[in-house]
């Protein structure tokens, strides 16, 4: 049998372009694309994963499971032993607690532990029980067996929209409760599946976790902010800002900050990996990022609030937006000369500066030589 049989429902253009893309993604040469696939390939490297379920909408399962360009939802059940999810798997009741319990056994401390969902902490956390226990004891037990653990999204990372404020059920998420695992944060709302395959497969090769940040995050994936590498950049760079949803700027693809695009604070790689098999993205469609990956942004800011930022406007060189509109700025042919002007007289000083002496003991002996 060829290693392909290892992943009946990818083809191996897929499965190879796929681990070319997480290679990318993690920083490696492609020298490493083939100890990630051979990696993956291996039946025996396959990693126990525990998934549990706790205060959240599901949303961080549902995009994981619809990805489809490779299918990475196959290729994720294949890669890894998945032995216990309450949404994917087909056992429920006395069946699935058996499951559970065998996992963690058979695999005590060597099984990935994955979270999704914000932990209730008042009132001995009875605001969430599966299978008669609360989320806070789960969590515990589960935690205490794992090599490692994953929190995916935002509110299994931060405590997401149950922990706003007042936080009725005195919600938290996993690093405010364990303290002796290794725990790596995958936020958002929901997080690019990517970025969970690319930490997993991260594991799998290299027998470890992603280098982080400070708040738990692969700094593969969350190294860098969305605006740095947004499409509407250049727009921000000129001044070029939408109004309104409904005005012609927004439709023309104007930079969305003025609308509350939380992009110049958000640390993600939304913008460079996209969803929907990598075409598309809420600010590519024309609508604010809402900082989503973000403890302090997601649900603790309005969407229109604009997040403050070192130049919010664009340096008084630009030419102005509304050029039609008279009376509004400089016209850009001035704009142009007064930015000739200026590049010419750093030239000139700088041409003086070079025949300038290099201090008083210099200008002293050059006299003296003359």
């Amino acid at each position: 049998m060829g290693k392909e049989s290892l992943f009946p429902n990818v083809s191996r253009r897929d499965f190879i372009k796929t681990c070319i893309t997480v290679s990318a993604m993690l920083g490696l040469p492609m020298s490493m694309v083939s100890k990630v696939a051979a990696a993956a390939q291996k039946s025996d490297n396959r990693p126990a994963v525990i998934w549990l379920h706790f205060q959240e909408c599901t949303g961080c399962t549902e995009s994981l499971i619809r990805s489809s360009h490779p299918t990475v939802g196959n290729l994720i059940l294949d890669m890894i032993s998945l032995d216990y999810h309450e949404t994917l798997m087909a056992g429920s009741g006395h069946q699935a607690e058996k499951s559970l319990h065998d996992s963690m056994l058979a695999n005590k401390g060597k099984y990935i532990l994955v979270v999704e969902g914000a932990i209730p902490m008042k009132d001995n956390g009875i605001y969430c029980k599966v299978g008669g226990k609360t989320a806070l004891d789960s969590l515990k037990k589960a935690a205490d067996g794992a090599a490692a653990i994953i929190a995916i999204g935002t509110c299994a990372s931060y405590g997401g929209i149950q922990s706003v404020g007042p936080n009725p059920t005195g919600a938290v998420g996993v690093r405010d409760i364990v303290k002796d695992k290794p725990i790596i944060n995958i936020p958002g709302c929901p997080p690019n599946p990517y970025n969970f395959l690319s930490t997993v497969l991260h594991y799998v090769t290299f027998a470890k976790l992603p280098e982080l940040d400070s708040l738990g995050r692969p700094k593969f994936a969350y190294g860098r902010k969305i605006h740095e590498h947004c499409e509407r950049r250049a727009h921000f760079d000129a001044g070029r800002f939408a109004k309104s949803y409904s005005d012609s700027s927004h439709a023309e693809g104007y930079c969305l900050y003025k609308l509350g695009c939380k992009g110049p604070a958000t640390y993600a790689n939304c913008s460079v990996l996209k969803f929907n098999d990598g075409v598309a993205w809420p600010v590519g469609i024309g609508h604010p990022c809402i900082g989503c990956t973000e403890p302090d942004l997601l649900f603790k800011t309005a969407i229109a609030d604009k997040v403050q930022i070192h130049e919010p406007t664009p340096f008084d060189s630009y030419a102005p937006v509304d050029l039609k509109d008279k009376g509004k700025g400089p016209h850009p042919l001035t704009t142009g000369v007064i930015g000739m002007a200026a590049g010419a007289a750093i030239g000139v000083g700088a041409m003086m500066a070079k025949k300038l002496p290099d201090g008083p003991d210099k200008g002293d002996d050059h006299g003296k030589n003359e």
